[in-house]
């Protein structure tokens, strides 16, 4: 017998019973994002090879162990994409947007796709909602984004849920600089680290600081700390940003440790982390990579921006039982109608009902079927009334009304008073 088919692991399925909570997170977020000014751009899921290898960096996880990559027939290699970044400087570039210093405020959604070890809010293909900002150096925009993701936070209930933190890399000398200090500084304890951060000596150093490994950690107490090679610009730059969160009530923590795993960063980065997700903490990451463009082949152009994790999220929501009771309502009214005449006369009305009442969610019985089955349907359909329909209905032109969350009694009402009886009951 042949395998039965499923999902590829980590490649999940979003069940009818799931998309309300997605469709709740992505409006808020729509929403909010309208009211900073933010504007929509939709991305490829597929890139050239090229654009990643290049724009995250050889040497980091992502590149060299995570993304899925092949040949197309062409024989040119594609890529499923790791994360949004890259992909939207592209099309920024490909379509002039940054030309002439002109500011871009976009943000995208979408899946995204790391070949990782599927767990409990972390998968293969996961969706993340960015957000990216073109042409602004200073430090405005870096708390401006800072402080829409905690706006974000409240609307949705989360405000005493997540901690933000916060550091700077930097120029890229001085990282340059820092990053010495602390190969230096390791070298002399090669042979207590633990294995990847071993192999990370040598191609990504900074993420050792990011170690979930005890030992390690402890090797890393006595380490040089980055904030001690910032250059004096990058030092005022993150003084703005602290400055202006301040400012707004911000709360914030310094955490030196906190370098993000891809190779564009520079200057102000940092992290939404919450406690109710065990090991999968970060629910919003992001920061400044001023020298990206240039690094894709464009000409100087500041940038900066983030992504949040929808499925972390949404995990998040359902923990702290934070999601809107309404998104699994029910229906409102099932239309019962027996006979084909009734049938066609109960679809002109469902219609007719829908243009009067906004936001009515009407039920209209399909497949056909005796009274007692339709009214079977009816009650497990969860709709607070019944609308009845049948040849003695049509021949009065009145429509029976049942209540099917209380034992009142049925009403006969007009065609005409219908969307008018309808609406007042709803509202009750």
């Amino acid at each position: 017998m042949s395998k039965s088919l499923q999902a590829i692991r980590g490649m999940n399925d979003i069940l009818p019973e799931q998309t309300p909570a997605w469709r709740y997170l992505e409006r808020t977020v729509a929403e909010l994002l309208d009211g900073y000014g933010y504007s929509e751009i939709r991305l490829p899921i597929l890139e050239f090879t090229e654009l990643f290898a290049r724009g995250i960096g050889e040497g980091t996880d992502v590149v060299d162990k995570e993304m899925y990559t092949f040949l197309d027939r062409n024989e040119e290699s594609l890529t499923l994409r790791p994360e949004g970044t890259a992909g939207c400087v592209r099309a920024v570039l490909e379509h002039g947007l940054s030309g002439g210093g002109q500011v871009q405020k976009l943000w995208y959604t979408g899946p995204m796709f790391r070949y990782e070890k599927p767990q409990k809010g972390r998968y293969r293909q996961f969706h993340q909602i960015g957000v990216e900002a073109f042409n602004l150096a200073g430090p405005d925009v870096d708390a401006e984004l800072i402080v829409l993701t905690w706006r974000l936070w409240q609307r949705l209930g989360l405000a005493d849920s997540v901690t933000l933190q916060l550091n700077s890399l930097g120029s890229s000398e001085a990282r340059a600089a820092y990053r010495d200090a602390l190969v230096a500084y390791l070298q002399e304890r090669f042979a207590q680290l633990d294995e990847d951060s071993q192999r990370r000596l040598t191609t990504n150093p900074l993420r050792i600081l990011d170690s979930k490994n005890a030992q390690t950690q402890a090797l890393l107490v006595g380490a040089p700390t980055l904030a001690d090679y910032l250059d004096e610009e990058s030092r005022l730059h993150f003084e703005g940003v602290k400055a202006r969160l301040d400012a707004v009530g911000i709360r914030y923590e310094i955490n030196h440790k906190l370098v993000r795993g891809l190779d564009y960063y520079n200057r102000s980065v940092f992290e939404w982390v919450t406690d109710k997700l065990g090991a999968q903490g970060t629910v919003c990451a992001g920061g400044r990579y001023d020298g990206l463009v240039t690094q894709l082949g464009g000409k100087p152009t500041p940038g900066v921006g983030f992504a949040m994790g929808v499925e972390r999220l949404i995990l998040l929501l359902e923990a702290l039982q934070l999601l809107p009771e309404e998104l699994n309502a029910p229906a409102d009214l099932y239309l019962c109608a027996f006979g084909e005449a009734a049938e066609l006369a109960g679809l002109a009305l469902a219609e007719r009902l829908r243009d009067a009442i906004p936001g009515l969610r009407l039920l209209v019985n399909s497949g056909g079927g005796s009274f007692k089955s339709q009214f079977k349907k009816a009650d497990k359909s969860g709709a607070r009334f019944a609308l009845i329909l049948g040849e003695d209905e049509l021949a009065a032109r009145v429509v029976g009304c049942k209540p099917l969350r209380d034992d009142a009694q049925q009403q006969n009402i007009g065609w005409d008073a219908l969307p008018a009886h309808l609406a007042a009951c709803l509202q009750a």
